[in-house]
């Protein structure tokens, strides 16, 4: 009986540890231990001026002001993030999706409230 009981646990604290994190903030933040965020992006590149377009759980949409050639806006789009969230440009990499408008961008040594109220200030879009 001691197996059984101890199977239905193992799926309530992790339920009851996440929710409150993702309840709080949107999808496409996410915490990345030890003190690191994850931000979904959906990158426009070409466009006159850089700025976000939207945050949504599924992406931050980000339009870029270079041209997708020679990783011109992979540069530009790091540049803003960092000059948006106020780290260094040292402390933002992208983690995934280089070659593709949907990206993770990996930013080091901050929290998830800062990212979001960094974005929240400049987003125009609520």
């Amino acid at each position: 009986m001691a197996p059984s009981k101890k199977g239905k646990g193992k799926g309530n604290p992790s339920e009851s540890t996440q929710p409150s994190v993702n309840n709080q903030f949107p999808s496409c933040l996410r915490f990345v231990p030890p003190s690191s965020v994850a931000i979904t992006i959906h990158a426009k590149p070409g466009s006159k001026i850089a700025t976000i377009t939207d945050i949504s759980d599924y992406a931050l949409g980000v339009q870029i002001d270079a041209p997708a050639k020679d990783g011109e806006a992979n540069a530009a789009l790091l540049d803003y993030i960092s000059s948006v969230i106020g780290v260094k440009r040292r402390q933002v990499s992208i983690g995934s999706g280089s070659k593709s408008r949907d990206k993770v961008v990996i930013v080091e040594e901050v929290t998830l409230q800062v990212v979001f109220d960094a974005l929240d200030r400049v987003c125009k879009c609520h």
